[in-house]
């Protein structure tokens, strides 16, 4: 059973309450926001708590199954704190947040605690954005278990793999921009192709923070990104680069001498051989 502060458990036993619901945010890059259904903002243990006018959430479901708990929030892109550049760019996915009620009038009392998990799926539209909740029961509903692979199933420099990507990680500076997903670092000396697959990370500019995989490495420094950054790349931003593996068996022999660590199944017959019938 939930506990309440006694004064809080009273204030509910009256005839009238004053309740407001508050959401707390913390995005990934740290950064927390605060908003409220009331009608003028609060401030609760120190963090503020904006006045959500434009914004509308269904109610919380809860079941007795262990299903997930899901909340859909739906809102106006013309608040400061939630653009849509920010919403494109991912900066909102995989938030942390917190919903809980508190009594406006007297916001010392104590809060009641609702629901908490994170933001799952952000749609928008030309002027609204809907962003799904997800409950913490979320995490237990993920099948997990591997199946047998050609190909290795540890991404690099994670524990199953054990390549430290410490001493193979390089930092440099863009020294031209074709596109959002092409640019190049005429400083680099290494072979085509041995950042395919890779991660490169940025260090400055607008993209500061953002990750994002290199599909391919040409000669002269070229990268081609699997996506293109959500903000514009400029000569002079600066980044580190960690190589890449394209799990093969041959790769891992040649390029990281790491054999040993290979978590994949290169040599057991395919479903063709299973189902072949007899000569």
């Amino acid at each position: 059973m939930l506990a309440l502060a006694p004064a809080y458990q009273t204030h509910l036993d009256g005839e009238t309450t004053d309740l407001a619901t508050c959401w707390r945010i913390t995005r990934w890059d740290g950064l927390v926001f605060g908003f409220t259904d009331h009608l003028v903002d609060l401030t609760v243990s120190g963090q503020l708590y904006q006045a959500a006018l434009g914004y509308s959430a269904t109610d919380v479901q809860t079941s007795a199954d262990l299903a997930v708990d899901n909340l859909e929030l739906q809102g106006w892109l013309d608040s400061p704190s939630i653009t849509e550049v920010d919403l494109m760019a991912g900066r909102w996915d995989h938030a942390d947040i917190e919903i809980f009620e508190v009594i406006y009038s007297s916001v010392s009392t104590g809060i009641r605690r609702l629901r908490r998990g994170r933001i799952g799926e952000v749609s928008m539209g030309r002027t609204v954005f809907q962003a799904e909740l997800r409950g913490i029961a979320q995490a237990f509903s993920r099948v997990i278990g591997e199946l047998t692979s050609p190909t290795c199933r540890a991404d690099l420099g994670e524990p199953r793999c054990g390549v430290v990507l410490g001493p193979l990680t390089v930092t440099g500076t863009v020294t031209s921009v074709t596109s959002a997903r092409l640019w190049a670092d005429s400083a680099r000396a290494e072979a085509a192709a041995y950042f395919s697959f890779g991660v490169v990370t940025w260090t400055s500019g607008a993209n500061n923070g953002f990750k994002m995989e290199i599909k391919t490495h040409g000669a002269s420094g070229v990268m081609t990104m699997a996506l293109p950054m959500p903000y514009a790349i400029a000569v002079s931003d600066t980044y580190s680069l960690v190589p890449g593996c394209d799990k093969l068996l041959a790769t891992c022999i040649a390029k990281f001498n790491n054999v040993i660590n290979f978590q994949g199944e290169p040599h057991l017959p395919g479903m063709d051989a299973v189902l072949r019938g007899p000569a």
